[in-house]
C-alpha cells in the first residue's frame, strides 16, 4: 500500500464478473443444481432418515445458500452504488425473484426439520457436522411459529412484491434527496452525508440550518414515508403476531438474534433508567460551550472552533496502524479490504447514504461502503466498518449459516475498533484541549450509540402498538416528540421539526428492532475495553476468540464463557458507570 489511497469505488468482480452472460449463468446454474439435488432427496425425509443422508441434504442447503448469497449480495451492492440506476434496480428485482423461487422449492427441508419429533431431532443433531449444530438447534426454536409449507411459500412471494418493494421505494426516494445549505456565503447542494457533516461544525447557525434543511426535505415526503412505515408495521404484525403467534413484535427480532426476551427488556429498562447520565452530559457540554442550555441542534457541536480534517490516505494509515499495534492479525484482515479494492468511500449523488459492511461468504473479503468527507467522525466510521469486516474474517472457518454473528454481538468488533482509535488519538496528543475534545467526542458517540438507539427501539415498540390501534402520522409524530422529551428531559431544547426525525431512520424501515443491537454492543464493549486496559496483551487472545465464534454459538453462551452475565442489570449498569467516570473527568476541569 505504498501508493496514495483515494476514496474510490469498489469492484464487485470477486462476487460476479458481470451481471449477465456466462458469469451469471454459472451461479444460477449452481443454484438450480443444488435445488434439484435437494428436491430429489425429499422422499428420504422420515423420522428414521439415515444420518449420512441428512448430512448430505445439509451440505446441499449450504451450496444453495452460498449461490443465493453471492448473486443477492451483488444485486444489493450494485444498487447501493447508485439507487437511481435503472439497470441495478431491475437486476435486483430479478435476483429477488430467482432466489425466492429457489428457497420456496426447498422450503420443505427446513419445515420438516422444525417439525421433527424431539427424539429423532436429537439423534440427527448429535450426528450432524459440529459447525452446524447450533444453527440446527436455533432453527428448531422457531418451531412454534412455523406455518404450513404452502403458507410459508406464499409469504415469501408476498415479501418480494410487497414489503421488500416498499422498502426499496423508501431507499430510492430518500437516497435521491438533495439538500441546500449556505456555507460561508456559498449556496451548496449536498447529499445527506455531506449535509450531516455540518451538524458537527463550530458555527451554531450552520448546525441549526443543516438540521432544519434535513427535516424540511423529509417533511415534504413525510406523509408518504410515514405511510410506507405504517404498511411495513402492519405487515410485520399480520405475519408475525397474528399468523405466527409471537408474543410481541420485538420478540421476532429477539429470536432471530438468539437472545431471550427478558435480556432485551433488562437492557432497555437499564438504558431508560440511565437517561439522566446523558442529560448530565448535555448540561456539562452546555457549560463547556458557554451556553445556558443546549438545543437539539447543538448536541454534536465541537468544543472548539479548530476542526481537524483527515485526508483519506492519512485516515486509512492511521486506522491500520492502530489495528497493527493491537494485533497484527487484525491489521492483516483489515488490509485485505483495501488490497482487493472492496471499499467504496466516494461521496456522489444517488449513492446510498451512511456506511455499512457486507460480509457475503466465509473466506471472502467483506465489502465496505462509506461516504468519506474527512472529519474525525469519518475516521471513526472507517474504523467501525473495518471492525465489522475483521469480525467476519476471523469467523471464516464456520459455515455460511454460522459465520455471521448474531446482531447483538455484530457491533462488538466495530465498536471496539472505534475505542482503539480514540485511545490512539488521546495518546498521540497530550494537549488538554485536544484531550477534552476527544473525551467529548467519546461521550457524543456513546449517546448516539447507546441512548439514541435504545430510544429508537422504545419508539418502535410504541409505534407498532399505535399503528395497530389505527394511529395516523400526526399521532406518530406526537409520540416521537414525547420520546425525545423523555430522552433529553430539561437538558436540551428540541425544535418542532424533529418530529420528522423518525421517518429519516432507515433501520426501522429495513430491519425492525435492529437498533437495540447498537446499545447492546456499545455497553458490552465498554466492559471488554476496561478489561483490555487492565490486562493489556493478555486480553487479546480472549477477545479474538469471542470474534472467532461468529454465529456458531448463542451470544449468551459466548459471553458466559468470557465471564459476562447479560441477564443481570448490574452488567449493563457498568457501562453507564464508566461514562459517568468520563463525565467526572470533564467536570473536574470546570471547577
Amino acid at each position: 500500500m505504498a501508493k496514495k489511497l483515494l476514496p474510490t469505488r469498489w469492484t464487485l468482480r470477486h462476487l460476479l464478473a458481470a451481471p449477465k452472460g456466462a458469469p451469471l449463468r454459472r451461479v444460477t446454474t449452481q443454484l438450480e443444481r443444488s435445488v434439484r439435488a435437494l428436491e430429489a432427496l425429499r422422499p428420504l425425509l422420515a423420522d428414521n432418515i439415515k444420518a449420512a443422508d441428512f448430512t448430505r441434504m445439509l451440505r446441499l442447503t449450504e451450496e444453495l445458500a452460498a449461490a443465493a448469497s453471492r448473486i443477492g449480495a451483488y444485486a444489493g451492492l450494485w444498487f447501493s452504488e447508485n439507487t437511481q440506476d435503472q439497470a441495478a434496480l431491475a437486476f435486483q428485482g430479478r435476483i429477488q425473484q430467482i432466489t425466492t423461487d429457489a428457497r420456496n422449492r426447498v422450503l420443505f427441508f427446513s419445515l420438516w426439520w422444525k417439525g421433527l419429533p424431539a427424539p429423532a431431532a436429537a439423534r440427527l443433531l448429535a450426528a450432524s457436522p459440529r459447525e452446524l449444530r447450533h444453527y440446527l438447534a436455533l432453527e428448531r426454536k422457531a418451531t412454534p411459529h412455523v406455518l404450513p409449507e404452502r403458507d410459508e411459500q406464499l409469504l415469501n412471494i408476498k415479501d418480494v412484491n410487497g414489503v421488500n418493494g416498499l422498502t426499496t421505494v423508501y431507499s430510492m426516494l430518500t437516497n435521491a434527496y438533495k439538500f441546500n445549505l449556505l456555507v460561508n456565503g456559498d449556496a451548496k447542494q449536498l447529499t445527506r452525508d455531506a449535509l450531516m457533516a455540518s451538524v458537527r461544525k463550530a458555527d451554531p447557525a450552520l448546525r441549526a440550518a443543516a438540521y432544519q434543511e434535513l427535516y424540511r426535505v423529509y417533511a415534504e415526503d413525510g406523509l408518504v414515508l410515514a405511510q410506507i412505515y405504517t404498511h411495513r408495521v402492519r405487515d410485520w404484525h399480520a405475519e408475525n403476531v397474528k399468523l405466527r403467534g409471537y408474543r410481541a413484535a420485538v420478540a421476532v427480532r429477539n429470536l432471530d438474534n438468539d437472545i431471550p426476551d427478558p435480556v432485551i427488556a433488562t437492557l432497555l429498562r437499564t438504558c431508560r433508567k440511565n437517561r439522566t447520565v446523558f442529560q448530565r452530559w448535555f448540561r456539562v457540554k452546555a457549560r463547556l460551550l458557554g451556553l445556558k442550555k443546549l438545543r437539539r441542534y447543538d448536541i454534536y457541536a465541537p468544543l472548539s472552533g479548530a476542526e481537524k480534517t483527515y485526508p483519506y490516505d492519512q485516515a486509512v494509515k492511521l486506522v491500520l496502524d492502530t489495528f497493527q499495534k493491537f494485533s497484527p492479525a487484525v491489521a492483516r484482515a483489515a488490509r485485505r479490504v483495501f488490497d482487493e479494492n472492496q471499499i467504496d468511500a466516494e461521496v456522489r449523488p444517488g449513492k446510498r447514504g451512511g456506511a455499512f459492511c457486507a460480509s457475503v461468504l466465509p473466506g471472502m473479503t467483506p465489502y465496505v461502503l462509506q461516504n468519506y468527507t474527512g472529519d474525525v467522525r469519518d475516521v471513526a466510521t472507517l474504523a467501525h466498518e473495518l471492525g465489522h469486516a475483521i469480525h467476519s474474517m476471523l469467523a471464516a472457518r464456520h459455515s455460511v449459516f454460522t459465520f455471521h454473528s448474531a446482531l447483538p454481538l455484530a457491533e462488538t468488533s466495530s465498536t471496539f475498533a472505534e475505542m482503539l482509535l480514540t485511545d490512539r488519538l488521546l495518546a498521540q496528543d497530550r494537549d488538554p484541549a485536544v484531550r477534552r475534545q476527544l473525551i467529548a467526542d467519546t461521550l457524543d458517540d456513546a449517546y448516539a450509540t447507546i441512548m439514541r438507539q435504545a430510544y429508537f427501539t422504545l419508539f418502535e415498540q410504541q409505534a407498532h402498538k399505535l399503528i395497530q390501534s389505527g394511529a395516523g402520522t400526526d399521532e406518530l409524530n406526537a409520540a416521537y416528540m414525547r420520546n425525545l422529551r423523555e430522552q433529553f428531559g430539561s437538558a436540551v431544547e428540541v425544535a418542532p421539526e424533529f418530529k420528522w426525525e423518525w421517518v429519516s431512520i432507515p433501520h426501522i424501515f429495513y430491519t425492525p428492532f435492529y437498533c437495540y443491537a447498537y446499545s447492546f454492543g456499545q455497553l458490552l464493549v465498554l466492559a471488554l475495553y476496561q478489561r483490555y486496559k487492565k490486562q493489556g496483551a493478555r486480553f487479546t487472545p480472549h477477545y479474538l476468540k469471542i470474534l472467532a465464534y461468529g454465529g456458531s454459538a448463542s451470544p449468551q453462551h459466548i459471553l458466559e464463557e468470557a465471564g459476562i452475565d447479560i441477564t443481570k442489570p448490574m452488567f449493563w449498569q457498568g457501562g453507564f458507570d464508566f461514562i459517568s467516570g468520563l463525565l467526572d473527568e470533564l467536570e473536574s476541569g470546570l471547577d
